[in-house]
């Protein structure tokens, strides 16, 4: 079958790796920024929307993240953090996304007097109503939430306390996030510890600006079993002269790891291209890891910083990359499996929203 960008937006998706902060729509900046007397440096949507994708395209992770001064600015009352959050379900939706976990730092969003708790009741309520609202369009969506922790503001140990004590009311994992040169995940370590033996999962943002150390770090120090990115694992891969029936490589110690243990790497393919972690999609690890046998999910990101949905990045790699449908199969099925809700509700994810979406379009292989 011809997979083009319908066919993709048709596909059931699943994205692990979704910020909050990062998926506004231009328009709703516009007019929040207005209500709280933020300036923007323009305020026409379009042109708005067209600053934040050049503005995230600096090559650099720290000037990626400065982009988010305008975002969190706009999510600072119950009102706006409700209407982002439900939006953001409504466009994933839209985007055929049927389970998606979206992370946000609840310590970011205090400016104007909200608590923790409170940040994080209006998030859950806007999802709440987007998902309800995306049912009554046709679209059956379901959104896992991640509490994540700044990196540089050593607040570890009460954000994850926050996480543990919403753990029933929507909130599936921890990650930390921010700046990763410099403020490695063994900061964290005594939050960390909580969480495991709390038996709660954590992924963290670890080999995109920093290398194998941080993604060591990730895994032995702080317990994640899931990689933010990890796209620099493939600095432990050494490839040799192939003989044409795929690639041949010599892996290293914490790449063997990583591969041996189906660690899931959440890769960014548009993003990553953005802050210089790889040079263009075609030339982005992801497919060579893919081939090699990882545990290889795709992700988004930042949808307003990179311009993109999960449609588009799929798009991006069948178009630039040379990826099939079976590989798309694959991914997905990789990331619903390693979705931070329970066993039997991923088995169900499978059965009834994915594997019905991809009846009838060749069959694949997938890793539990």
């Amino acid at each position: 079958m011809t997979i083009d960008e319908s066919a993709i937006r048709a596909l059931p998706k699943v994205v692990l790796h979704d910020h909050l902060d990062g998926g506004l729509r231009a328009a709703t900046i516009v007019e929040l920024a207005a209500e709280v007397d933020h300036p923007l440096p323009t305020t026409d949507p379009t042109e708005l929307a067209a600053w934040f994708l050049q503005a995230a395209s600096s090559g650099t992770l720290e000037l990626y993240l400065e982009t988010f001064d305008h975002t969190i600015a706009v999510m600072q009352t119950a009102e706006g953090l409700r209407r982002v959050a439900r939006e953001s379900a409504l466009d994933l939706a839209a985007d055929g996304v049927v389970y998606a976990e979206q992370r946000y730092a609840p310590e970011q969003h205090l400016q104007r007097g909200l608590s923790l708790q409170e940040v994080v009741d209006a998030v859950q309520a806007g999802f709440a109503e987007g998902v309800a609202e995306a049912a009554t369009q046709g679209r059956s969506i379901r959104i896992g939430t991640l509490i994540t922790a700044m990196r540089h503001a050593d607040r570890g140990d009460e954000i994850a306390a926050l996480a543990l004590a919403n753990r029933g009311d929507g909130v599936v994992g921890f990650d930390i996030a921010g700046a990763e040169a410099g403020f490695p995940p063994s900061r964290q370590a005594s939050a960390f510890r909580t969480l495991r033996t709390a038996s709660f999962p954590a992924t963290v943002h670890a080999g995109e600006a920093a290398g194998l150390d941080s993604i060591a770090e990730a895994l032995h120090v702080a317990g994640a079993t899931r990689l933010g990115h990890g796209v620099r694992i493939a600095d432990d891969i050494e490839i040799l002269p192939g003989d044409g029936d795929g690639p041949r490589a010599r892996l290293g110690e914490l790449a063997h790891w990583v591969r041996d243990q189906q660690v899931p790497l959440e890769l960014c393919p548009s993003s990553n291209v953005q802050t210089g972690a790889a040079a263009s999609i075609a030339e982005h690890p992801i497919t060579l890891l893919k081939e090699l046998g990882f545990a290889v999910t795709v992700n988004t990101d930042n949808r307003l910083q990179s311009g993109t949905t999960l449609t588009r990045e799929m798009t991006l790699l069948v178009q630039e990359a040379g990826w099939t449908l079976e590989d798309l199969r694959d991914v997905t099925l990789t990331a619903a499996w390693n979705a931070f809700i329970h066993h039997d509700e991923r088995e169900a994810l499978v059965e009834e929203l994915i594997a019905p979406g991809f009846a009838g379009r060749g069959n694949g292989r997938h890793r539990a």
